[in-house]
């Protein structure tokens, strides 16, 4: 495996529309999961929730794949959650990064799960599954979340409790945080399922809904379009019985051109 290069490598050689950004730090969270943060450039804007393609130079070559960003658009740094696969392009590479390496970014940040996606509403619902919460984690730093909506529902799914922690820690970090505790208070609820161990909530995101446990277990009406959003990001077959469950209820898919009651990240990771 090829060590990552640092970054002054690669002062004289980037090519045009590409940033070379420094790892800051690293948290690994289980065999299958790690978060880093890495510099933000001065000129990098995107709005919370989307997407960015980030890379490493692999054998001489760039290779990338997309990542949703998982800090907030007013944060100085970048934060990135990824899973690890043993035979991944790119993650194989990735999971082995350290302070001090450099990580490429494309300067075009993209994406369907922003605010300006939907359409006002009271209750906004966030699906994810596995590294899908990464765009969460971003909107729920975010100010305008709380602006826009009276309450705001994170739900994530894994298989094993163990990989519920970047959640877990995420919303307590959000419900202390200076200012962002005192928008998220009373607002902000997250609901944590794994579905290969005993936990408080146990099951598949979508089973619980069809079968009603989920709003059961927060107190919550069913869908209603006239008031509730989702917004979704995980799993290929997640995503398609989310999104069905969603339109039985009414609730009708949007995006940045047209926004609705819905929205769907079909960006994947490998």
């Amino acid at each position: 495996m090829n060590a990552p290069a640092k970054t002054e490598d690669f002062a004289a050689t980037l090519p045009a529309g590409v940033f070379a950004e420094t790892v800051l730090g690293v948290t690994h969270y289980t065999d299958r999961l790690f978060r880093f943060r890495m510099t933000r450039p001065d000129s990098f804007r995107f709005r919370s929730g989307e997407f960015a393609m980030i890379g490493l130079m692999v054998d001489g070559k760039p290779i990338y794949r997309a990542y949703s960003v998982a800090s907030p658009s007013w944060d100085e740094e970048l934060e990135f959650f990824s899973i690890k696969v043993p035979d991944g392009p790119l993650t194989s590479h990735l999971q082995a990064i350290k302070p001090g390496d450099t990580v490429l970014m494309r300067k075009k940040p993209t994406g369907t799960l922003v605010l300006d996606a939907l359409t006002p509403g009271k209750r906004l619902y966030m699906f994810s599954t596995g590294t899908g919460i990464a765009p969460f984690a971003s909107l729920i730093r975010d100010p305008e979340t709380y602006e826009k909506f009276d309450e705001v529902i994170l739900t994530h799914t894994c298989r094993e409790v163990a990989e519920l922690k970047y959640g877990v820690d995420l919303v307590e970090e959000v419900l202390n945080h200076e200012f962002l505790g005192e928008l998220a208070a009373g607002k902000l609820r997250h609901y944590a399922t794994v579905t290969r161990e005993p936990h408080a909530f146990t099951g598949r995101i979508t089973d619980l809904m069809r079968n009603g446990k989920f709003f059961a277990d927060l107190g919550l009406p069913p869908l209603d379009p006239a008031t509730d959003r989702a917004m979704i990001c995980g799993s290929a077959e997640m995503l398609k019985e989310t999104k069905q469950l969603l339109e039985e209820a009414g609730l009708t898919e949007g995006a940045n051109n047209k926004p609705g009651e819905f929205v769907i990240e079909r960006a994947f990771v490998g």
